[in-house]
Order: structure tokens, then C-alpha cells, then sequence
């Protein structure tokens, strides 16, 4: 199947990108990578009017240190933020989490915001974006507004963002001697993940650990007095985890349940 005729615009700056869309609203849709639209609209899935392509506005290119956290425009592709020299010292989970999303070839294209935009609730970048307590930032010819990760992301595939709104940056905080890991379980490598888990631990030994693949949203919480498994039962007990073609709500308990110990045990042993 391919996709409905649709009209294409190439805007070179913001004001023209947020012009267009104060225009179509709805009927549009924002091209990056195109990674996951793309295969929507072959599906008949999405049925843009009109495809915006900001895959090169300059202003969005940018990967940009604020000091307490670090800006990546919505043009950023994931290999590039992969290959960013200071990704490993500044965003450590970043570091470990971006080698499972895709494919290396997918991740040349697919890019960070694309990834928050698109909102699966598997997809290893809002997993760390909301671990992290990031935000994003979203621009209209109304102004500027900025969300939290967990006010953004509402449920499966489902954001905050209104029609006429761009997503132009997110934002990662920065926490100096930071540990994190990543694992995921797949079908295959690349896929999404059924069960996906991060961890983090700050310089004051709070540990938050995050899990993807379990309800509409990414999950997080604290960890209290290193209680993993108390924390990790209540989780499962809160979110049941949800059923679909590629494993049950059992299946998905499980994974959490072997998986977040030894996230959280590699967290721990990791270099600050």
C-alpha cells in the first residue's frame, strides 16, 4: 500500500515551519526522518494533507550546552547526538540507550524530537527523556511553551502538542557524576521493545528507574532505600502491563522482574 496524494513544503526557518501549520493545523504533519511517518502514511495509517520537511532548518541543528541541560534542535538526527564527543560525560543513559534504538542506518535518518513526537511507548528516547525529567520545547505564532516529559507524552502515540504547534528542541538535564544503563528485550535487534528498562543513579544515590513497554506512557519512579524489589513489585502490581501480537501481560511482568535488578546492578557499577 502506499500513501494518499499529499502536497510538500520545505520551510528554511521556524517562523516559516510555524506559518505553515498555523495554516493547516491538522491537516499537517512535520517530516524529520520520516522514520516512523513515512510507514504510517504507506499503512494509510496517517493521512497528512500536507508534509512539512524541517530536515533543513538550520536553527534546529544544533546540539547546545545550557549548563544545567542540554538542548538538542528538532533537526538532530540520533547518530549525531550518538557521536556527540561529550554525550558519555554530560548524558551518560543517552550514551548507553541510543545504540539500541534502530539500526544504524534508521538512526542516520530518525531523528531525537522525531522519536519523542512519535511517542511509542517502547521507544527507547522518551524512555530516557522522561527517566531524565527532560522537556520539550514547542513553538507556535502564539509564542513558546515548555512541557515536562510526563506532561507531554499522555498515553500511546498521543501528545500534548497542539495541531498548530513545531516540537523545536528537547531538553536533557545534566547531572554531573550520573551513572545509568539501558537494557531492552526485543523480537530482534532494532525492533521495538517489548519490555525496555533504564536506571539512573545521581551523585546523592537517588536511583530512578524507568520502564517502557508496560502501559500508554513510560513509567518512573524513585527507588527508596535501594529496595529494588519492593519497587519493582509495586510497579507490576500498579501497571499489570498491557497484551498485544508480540507478548502478554505475564510475559511483560516477567521481563520487568529479571530485567530491572540487573539495570539497576550495572547502573551501580558504572564509572561516574
Amino acid at each position: 500500500m502506499k500513501p494518499r496524494p499529499f502536497d510538500y513544503a520545505r520551510p528554511e526557518t521556524i517562523d516559516e515551519a510555524v506559518a505553515l501549520l498555523a495554516e493547516y493545523g491538522d491537516e499537517a504533519r512535520i517530516l524529520a526522518g520520516g522514520q516512523s511517518l513515512m510507514a504510517m502514511m504507506n499503512l494509510r495509517l496517517a493521512d497528512p494533507a500536507v508534509l512539512i520537511d524541517i530536515a533543513r532548518v538550520e536553527e534546529m541543528s544544533h546540539i547546545r550546552d545550557l549548563g544545567d541541560k542540554i538542548e538538542v534542535g528538532a533537526a538532530v538526527t540520533q547518530n549525531r547526538l550518538l557521536a556527540w564527543p561529550e554525550l558519555k560525560t554530560k548524558l551518560p543513559l543517552l550514551a548507553v540507550a541510543l545504540p539500541w534504538v534502530g539500526h544504524f542506518q534508521t538512526r542516520n535518518k530518525g531523528t531525537v524530537c522525531g522519536s519523542i513526537a512519535h511517542a511509542d511507548p517502547s521507544s527507547e528516547i522518551p524512555l530516557s527523556l522522561a527517566t531524565l525529567e527532560g522537556e520539550v520545547v514547542l513553538r507556535s505564532k502564539r509564542g513558546e511553551r515548555v512541557l515536562k516529559a510526563s506532561d507531554f507524552q499522555v498515553d500511546m502515540l498521543t501528545t500534548a502538542r497542539e495541531g498548530d504547534e513545531l516540537i523545536v528542541a528537547v531538553r536533557f538535564p545534566v547531572k554531573p557524576g550520573c551513572r545509568a544503563a539501558f537494557r531492552e528485550v526485543a523480537r530482534r535487534h532494532g525492533d521495538f521493545a517489548i519490555v525496555a528498562v533504564a536506571a539512573t543513579i545521581d551523585n546523592n544515590g537517588t536511583t530512578r528507574l524507568g520502564v517502557g513497554g508496560m502501559a500508554g506512557t513510560p513509567v518512573v519512579r524513585a527507588i527508596a532505600d535501594g529496595n529494588i524489589k519492593d519497587t519493582v513489585e509495586q510497579m507490576i502490581a500498579e501497571l499489570e502491563g498491557y497484551e498485544d501480537l508480540h507478548a502478554s501481560a505475564e510475559l511483560r511482568r516477567d521481563l520487568l522482574r529479571n530485567l530491572a535488578p540487573v539495570v539497576v546492578a550495572e547502573a551501580q557499577t558504572c564509572a561516574a
